[in-house]
């Protein structure tokens, strides 16, 4: 069984659509389309009843609602019927999820880092799995899994509670989009080889004008085309065209 990503023009490129209850990698620059791709997917689920989950760590809930509100994708009207949920694990551990535009619920979360410090991948699981347990969560984007990454200066450390971090999300019985922002194309990263599938979206100089494309770079268990694809911003949001010539 594939579930519909949402994204026009993308699931005919993995079969029909991702294979549920696996986690992916999307990445890409700023700019790229990342926020929006997650979006989508969200929405998607949530307008057939799979509650959805957007969970920020970088930016507030309140600005995704707000740049999300250019597109005709009826974020308002899911977040008030509860379909499509917010939480906020910033810097500030503040969490909640939005039944109204401008009210987020925050917990009383006893966790041991400042309200200064970027969160570590146990904190953010554990707030995660609560949601999904509450909440009957289907679908689930994490913005961005970048902002956990760099929490240690052990190395070792890092790459290890990172895969422990992907492991863990895998059971948890719900289809996972992490966000991660890309600086080099050719350095791999231990969510990479963790996810099931890992996607990239490119933002470029291509002869004298800006592309946008998108690159499938692995899907396990799905034959996919590996080739640039070009990507388009419209009033429903992005839309994977023809061959980047």
């Amino acid at each position: 069984m594939r579930i519909q990503s949402g994204i026009e023009g993308f699931d005919e490129l993995v079969q029909g659509g991702l294979v549920p209850e696996r986690v992916y990698l999307l990445s890409g620059p700023p700019g790229s389309g990342k926020t929006t791709f997650g979006m989508q997917f969200l929405v998607q689920g949530a307008t057939f009843g799979e509650s959805g989950l957007y969970v920020t760590l970088l930016e507030s809930p309140q600005n995704v609602i707000n740049d999300m509100s250019n597109y005709s994708l009826n974020v308002a009207t899911l977040i008030k019927m509860k379909k499509l949920l917010f939480a906020d694990l910033g810097p500030t551990l503040e969490y909640g999820y939005m039944d109204e535009l401008h009210e987020v619920i925050s917990s009383d979360s006893d966790a041991s880092n400042s309200s200064m410090e970027a969160p570590s991948p146990a904190t953010v699981f554990k707030e995660i799995a609560a949601y999904v347990n509450e909440y009957n969560i289907k679908r689930l984007v994490i913005d961005s899994v970048s902002a956990i990454r760099f929490t240690t200066k052990d190395r070792m450390s890092e790459e290890k509670e990172m895969g422990r971090f992907v492991r863990n999300l895998k059971r948890l019985g719900c289809t996972t989009i992490l966000l991660s922002e890309m600086t080099d194309p050719t350095a791999y990263s231990t969510e990479q080889f963790a996810s099931h599938g890992v996607v990239f979206l490119h933002n470029f100089l291509y002869g004298k004008k800006m592309a946008r494309a998108l690159q499938i770079i692995k899907m396990r268990g799905t034959k996919h085309d590996c080739n640039m694809m070009q990507l388009e911003f419209t009033e429903k949001g992005l839309k994977v065209a023809s061959y980047l010539e």
